[in-house]
């Protein structure tokens, strides 16, 4: 007996549902294509800056990642997420991605938060006022950052983010400070003529004014300190400047009324510390004073190459001063020849 003929609707509905097979695989390969394959051109230059807003939920980062072009669909961003597990993994910040990155990557990197990173650098032997002027001038920080107690800020390199507070940022350096004398000073050598962080942190602020080259911080301290022994004033020129100009570079040699000055920070004419730091000095500072080598060394003078020449008497430091005086001769001379 033969087979009867399939029925035409039966044929019909197969025919419907291998169409609707097919587009349905042809929608996942190109949902597939969309994801992992190459993305939306930047709309100018080579990356595409995205900024994601605190608080943001997966459809407003989706819509805010559209909208600059990051990615070609908002809606297909939403499903990778929650098909990936990363919907409620996603960080706010600033990112930046490269031209037609894949939004697998954009996915990625927005999980892992790779946000953009800003820097803030203090040099050693700024002033507070020079380092908050620094955290006002980085854009991408946001309120007034104050100027902090002379001497309270760490010289570092501080990484910050987009719509970071200016005065947190300067919260940070100040704690950055309050930990490493809080390492410090307990490690300190016994017999140093000051009793307090504080007073370790003034004289840091001088011996990082006096020299720039790292070597001599540790003997520029111990004169310093033995000059401190033995009742002597300081005589340091950079204390002299501070009561100038608080600390900005005078761009001319001490006057001789500005070394007879009475400040209460020209150590020619004060005994002992200065009221405050003249500076924010740096860790290397901070440790050279905290454990000074054992010298007798009592004067020093700079030697013409940049850094100084050290002597126990005062004999040998007028002989050093000479030299130094006769290099000073020299360059005038040579400046003004024609």
């Amino acid at each position: 007996m033969s087979r009867k003929a399939r029925p035409r609707s039966a044929r019909k509905g197969g025919l419907v549902l291998l169409a609707l097979g097919a587009l349905a695989a042809l929608i996942a390969v190109a949902a597939v294509w969309s994801y992992a394959g190459p993305g939306p051109a930047a709309k100018s230059g080579e990356t595409t800056v995205v900024v994601l807003e605190r608080g943001s939920g997966l459809t407003r980062i989706a819509g805010a990642l559209e909208d600059a072009g990051a990615i070609g669909s908002a809606g297909l961003f939403v499903l990778a997420a929650r098909l990936t597990g990363a919907a409620g993994e996603l960080k706010a910040g600033e990112y930046e991605f490269p031209s037609r990155a894949p939004m697998a990557r954009v996915l990625a990197d927005i999980r892992a938060g790779k946000v953009v990173r800003h820097f803030i650098t203090i040099p050693e032997g700024w002033t507070s006022e020079m380092a908050a002027e620094a955290v006002n001038r980085q854009p991408v920080l946001t309120g007034t950052a104050p100027v902090a107690p002379e001497g309270a800020l760490l010289p570092d390199t501080y990484q910050v983010q987009r719509g970071d507070d200016r005065a947190e940022v300067i919260a940070r350096m100040r704690k950055a400070h309050d930990d490493l004398m809080a390492e410090l000073w307990p490690k300190r050598q016994p017999g140093l003529p000051f009793d307090t962080p504080e007073e370790a942190v003034v004289l840091a602020s001088i011996v990082e004014k006096e020299t720039g080259i790292a070597s001599e911080r540790p003997r520029v301290a111990a004169v310093f300190v033995n000059r401190l022994r033995q009742g002597m004033r300081l005589e340091s020129d950079p204390t002299i400047i501070y009561g100038v100009s608080k600390g900005r570079a005078l761009g001319r040699g001490i006057r001789a009324s500005e070394l007879a000055a009475q400040t209460p920070w020209n150590t020619y004419r004060i005994d002992g510390l200065p009221p405050t730091p003249i500076a924010n000095p740096g860790r290397a500072s901070l440790e050279a004073v905290l454990n000074p080598p054992r010298t007798d060394e009592l004067f020093f003078v700079a030697d013409g190459t940049g850094g100084h020449v050290f002597a126990t008497t005062y004999a040998d430091h007028q002989r050093n001063v000479a030299r130094w005086r006769q290099v000073e001769r020299e360059r005038a001379a040579a400046a003004a020849a024609p």
